[in-house]
């Protein structure tokens, strides 16, 4: 399917919704957010479904800054990692809820092949690239609109222009995201891209989840829909093979605590950084993982189209950044479920291709989908 870049001038011309929609039924408000360096404005898009859910998505990384979910007794809080106010996010911090690209996750040497040709892309993590570079994605603040609510959401749609040779990558790329929040307590993250020129793409959100809110994530129980991952050395970049979870600390195919066996990892990857090759295999919407915090019963089943899922358990987190409400965020304050393509694809002929050509259109759909037990 050929995208059409005329859809995204065209969202320009919708309408906001205004705050003040009957009860019950999902609306959307806008807010300004701060402002970049250079002046611009940063703008926040609130999306509430009418049913308890707000989620608070910001311009700027194309962020989801805030996602307030109802427990089993109706109590709601807070369950991703983010801030309340902007400064933070020009800051030092792990991609709290960001939109993640060119290309998400690592790229060994920080090269690759396309063709034949050789691409250079920036070297942001000692002798790799990691995230999209020193500027990725995340460090972009997007052009935004919301889209009219409906009977049963609420939907913004971000956009952004990578241009040819940015962070080294070919092609002028085009790239977009849509953010639906429905009243059936589910967020939807579609994705969209487009370039003149063969280049690679893995775009993800990079949410910190913490279902109780505050405090650390290792009595989550996690069941993670995947037989096999992929072995990496000690610069976590993988070797090319596919294992079996089997007999690992990353077998999941059950629901497990998440810290019942994160000791065995202290001395490597510090607690869970691991991609996992989903059976579902990607192209559909299918499940991927589902989550639970005993504490409030809250219930988060991830549901995917890409093939991977990198699964990361805020293992730098030291307490040191503070959230919404003052609430500290302590080693393992939140987990990621990263749906992606498996890292260093672009140079892993065996691993599900992430190169995008012109005429061709990357798309792929993510959804949270929230419950209580």
């Amino acid at each position: 399917m050929r995208y059409r870049a005329t859809s995204l001038l065209a969202l320009g011309s919708l309408a906001m919704v205004a705050s003040g929609a009957e009860p019950g039924r999902p609306a959307i408000q806008e807010r300004s957010f701060g402002a970049m360096p250079d002046g611009s404005p940063v703008r926040q898009f609130i999306l509430s479904n009418g049913r308890g859910m707000v989620a608070k998505i910001i311009t700027y990384g194309a962020i989801l800054s805030e996602l307030h979910v109802p427990d089993r007794a109706g109590k709601v809080a807070n369950v991703v990692l983010g801030f309340d106010t902007f400064e933070p996010y020009l800051g030092k911090h792990p991609c709290f809820g960001a939109v993640v690209g060119r290309f998400a996750n690592r790229i060994s040497g920080a090269r690759f092949a396309i063709d034949g040709a050789v691409v250079e892309v920036t070297k942001n993590a000692g002798a790799h690239h990691i995230h999209g570079g020193k500027v990725g994605y995340h460090r972009r603040n997007w052009e935004a609109a919301a889209l009219p609510a409906t009977g049963d959401s609420a939907a913004v749609r971000l956009w952004l222009l990578s241009p040819d040779g940015d962070e080294g990558y070919p092609g002028n790329l085009r790239a977009e995201v849509t953010y639906t929040l429905t009243t059936g307590g589910e967020l939807r993250i579609d994705y969209a891209a487009t370039a003149d020129r063969p280049t690679v793409v893995n775009l993800t959100n990079h949410s910190y989840f913490n279902l109780r809110g505050s405090g650390d994530i290792l009595d989550h129980v996690l069941m993670i829909a995947a037989d096999a991952y992929t072995p990496a050395n000690e610069a976590n970049i993988p070797t090319g093979h596919i294992a079996p979870v089997e007999g690992t600390p990353l077998d999941f195919r059950q629901p497990t605590p998440i810290g019942a066996r994160i000791g065995a990892l202290r001395a490597t990857t510090r607690g869970y950084d691991h991609n996992f090759v989903l059976r579902a295999a990607g192209g559909k919407l299918a499940l991927a993982a589902r989550a639970t915090d005993p504490t409030t019963g809250r219930v988060m089943e991830t549901w995917t189209t890409q093939p991977g899922l990198q699964l990361y358990t805020g293992n730098g987190l030291d307490g040191k950044l503070i959230g919404p409400g003052g609430i500290p965020y302590p080693l393992h304050g939140g987990f990621c479920l990263e749906t992606q393509h498996f890292p260093d694809s672009p140079n892993k002929p065996d691993f599900p291709s992430t190169v995008l050509r012109p005429g061709d259109t990357f798309r792929s759909t993510t959804a949270f989908r929230f419950t209580s037990e």
